[in-house]
Formats: C-alpha cells, structure tokens, sequence
C-alpha cells in the first residue's frame, strides 16, 4: 500500500480518534502515550511493513512488538484500521469479553506479534526475532518500539549489546521520544543524558526524526532499511499527548481518562485537524 504523506497524515488522525474513543468508552487507558507514537505507527502499518492482515501468522511477514505495551490503543486502532479485525471490537477496550486487552496479548488479538506490557522486555525479545529470521533464512525484519522512560530499564541496554555483537541489521528499534513517564520529566525521574551517542556507543546506527513529520518518518525507516551489518535506533521527537491541546506535553494525561467536556473538546479538535 502506497499512500501520500497527506493520506497517511488522515490516517493518523483517524487512529487518533479512535484512541480518544477507546479510551473514553473504556473509561481506562492511557492517552498520551497512544497519541504520541500514532504517526509512527501509521507509516509502519501503511507504508513500511510488509504485512498481510488476511493472514496475521504469515511467516514471511514483518514483525512489530510494542515494548511500551500500555500505549496499545495504538496498535488497536491501526490493526483493526488495516482489517485484522472488525472494528466493533474497539469498543470493547479492558472489557472481560473483549479480545483488547490492557496490554497487547498474542493469544487474544490477531496481529499482535507478541505479548508485551513488562516494560524493558521487548527489545530482548526482538532481539531473538532477528535473530530467529536469519536462522530460518526468512527476510522480514523486525520493529520494536519503546518509551523514552523504558530506556532506564536495564535490560533494554543488555539486549542492545547482544544485537549489536549479532550484527543483527534485519532489528530497528524505536524510541518514542516525548520526554515524559509516569511521575515526571524523564530527567528529573531518571536522567539517561546523550541519548543517541549512548547507543552510538553500543555499535548501532542512529537516527534521529521528528516523530510527527510523515516525510522524516519515511525517510528515517528508508534508512534503516538500508543499513547493513548494524542493527538501527530511531529516536523519534513525539509529543505526549500529540493532537489534543490539553493533553500535549502535560505529564497528567499519562494514564487518565478525558471527562464528557474534555472528550467533546478532543474529538473536536482532531475533526478540525482533519478537515
């Protein structure tokens, strides 16, 4: 699938629009982590990916593991968007009966590639991906996405030495920059200064994007699609809460629910933003 920047831009609001919606209708969540990475998500689903939601255990297909699990509205939205399943299914977000969990399940939700919510853990185990496809002399890659606040895991560092020592070129990594976690400014929780010569230092290649531009998106995974011998960081610049004025770049919003007033005003927002 091949769409303009414009056409993805759409796309992205409409994900938006359903995180809002999921959100509210389950009065639990966490919006301004969803919202800050549905740009990147949209050109991975729309126009990076080789994928085929007809099949969703398709081996050739790439993968994608949402290490910051709890933003998984997101990836909801954009499975569901892309036709892995009917969209009457995210109105049912943390409901019992529902197939959404709180935190992405591959046993419950077709084209979640695994099961994730732990943070710290995702990259290990795209780690293992990687290196399974070429083992299996399979080509897809693989695409892991983080929180800027998972980065003071521990293990997040241990996965990228073993990635770098493998050489695994086929692993893009990417860090949903928005600056912010739970409880604070990520330096003021846990200062991870010079984030990009970090992993410079670690053997990957490095990337730095503005994580709402649909042209720097595509140019940055174009890149590390290219790069060989190496695995690739993307360090995206997001905004917490991107698309609704209220919630962007405000800590609060992390993991609480919009009122009836504040909904109304989000979703007309994003109806403008859209026309």
């Amino acid at each position: 699938m091949t769409l303009t920047n414009k056409e993805l831009a759409k796309s992205a609001n409409e994900l938006r629009n359903h995180i809002v919606d999921m959100i509210y209708t389950a009065n639990s969540g966490h919006p301004g982590s969803s919202l800050s990475n549905a740009d990147l998500v949209t050109v991975l689903y729309y126009d990076e990916m080789n994928i085929d939601p007809s099949n969703p255990k398709w081996k050739e297909r790439d993968r994608f593991l949402l290490s910051k699990g709890h933003a998984c509205p997101t990836l909801y939205a954009v499975l569901a968007m892309r036709g892995y399943f009917e969209m009457d299914h995210l109105s049912k977000l943390r409901k019992i009966d529902g197939i959404l969990q709180g935190h992405p399940d591959m046993k419950k939700t077709p084209g979640v590639d695994y099961t994730t919510g732990s943070l710290g853990n995702g990259l290990s185990i795209g780690v293992g991906m990687a290196l399974a496809a070429r083992l299996d002399k399979k080509a897809f890659r693989t695409y892991v996405m983080l929180g800027c606040g998972e980065m003071q895991e521990g293990i997040v560092w241990e996965a990228m030495m073993s990635a770098a020592k493998y050489n695994t070129d086929n692993l893009c990594a990417i860090i949903d920059y928005n600056q912010l976690q739970l409880d604070g400014n990520n330096d003021q929780v846990m200062p991870v200064k010079s984030l990009k010569g970090k992993i410079l230092s670690f053997n990957w290649h490095v990337i730095s994007c503005d994580g709402h531009d649909m042209s720097d998106i595509r140019r940055s995974f174009a890149e590390a699609r290219n790069m060989k011998g190496r695995p690739t960081a993307i360090i995206a610049n997001t905004i917490k809460g991107k698309g609704v004025s209220y919630m962007e770049n405000k800590v609060g919003w992390h993991g609480v629910v919009p009122n009836e007033e504040e909904y109304e005003q989000a979703k007309r927002e994003l109806e403008a933003s859209n026309e």
